[in-house]
């Protein structure tokens, strides 16, 4: 049996995912959307989408499974493939969405909230992304906070923390405490990067700050979720460090 179709069936017979799924092991739900399994159950969201600047190119996010509910943290860039994630979280893996945290204002981090909104889905955000979003005429996430937010779920302690402007004025970061698991969005480089990327909300005089910061909060990272690329440990926050010092010395 092909194994993709095995683990759609063991997951919907047992209403949860278990942690006998391996590291790194990936599933394609279609073309554009992969779930890849970094430790217990908990997952990285992979979305491609294409853009006429840039051709097609992927996007992160995670996804955090306790006790049959799931939390999401960014929306894939659109409805139509949040929608597709969320239906095959409920339908292949016996799972609920009940809570979304977003990242920053762009379109890789709340693109689907529209289509989460409509199904009653918790939305939380900082405050200063909420007031963007008033701004320029977007959707407004339901739950807003200053400076930072940590909340149990399911016996997971979430920290939702500003520590500064980097890729945009208003990024945060979200730390799963207990699975040392540090979701640092577009504020942090993958290693293979050779750039910091799109810079038209960027505030690079502070971005080095930033990360400084976040290092510092949280000295025990094993494990960092960047916005695009491929996750690892603590080396993509000093890859990120070197980037911002070489596009200051441009």
């Amino acid at each position: 049996m092909n194994k993709k179709y095995f683990l759609i069936i063991i997951f919907g017979l047992i209403g949860l995912i278990t942690s006998n799924a391996q590291p790194n092991e990936k599933i394609v739900i279609d073309n554009d959307i992969q779930l890849i399994h970094i430790q217990d159950s908990i997952f990285v969201h992979v979305t491609w989408h294409h853009l006429n600047d840039f051709g097609r190119f992927p996007s992160n996010g995670l996804i955090l499974v306790k006790k049959g509910q799931a939390l999401m943290i960014d929306t894939p860039i659109d409805d139509d493939k949040t929608e597709r994630l969320t239906k095959y979280l409920k339908d292949s893996m016996s799972v609920d969405l009940t809570k979304l945290i977003i990242g920053h204002f762009h379109d890789d981090c709340l693109g689907g909230l529209g289509y989460l909104q409509s199904i009653g889905i918790e939305s939380i955000a900082n405050s200063m992304t909420v007031e963007k979003c008033q701004e320029i005429g977007l959707l407004l996430p339901s739950t807003s906070f200053t400076d930072s937010l940590t909340f149990n779920f399911n016996g997971e302690q979430i920290d939702c923390r500003y520590f500064g402007a980097g890729h945009s004025f208003d990024n945060i970061t979200v730390w799963i405490s207990n699975k040392k698991i540090l979701f640092g969005g577009c504020l942090i480089k993958s290693v293979d990067s050779k750039g910091l990327g799109n810079l038209s909300d960027a505030v690079v005089n502070d971005w080095d700050n930033t990360i400084e910061k976040v290092m510092k909060r949280y000295p025990e990272i094993k494990t960092v979720i960047p916005g695009h690329g491929e996750f690892g440990g603590v080396e993509l926050l000093t890859h990120t460090l070197e980037l911002v010092d070489k596009e200051k010395g441009k």
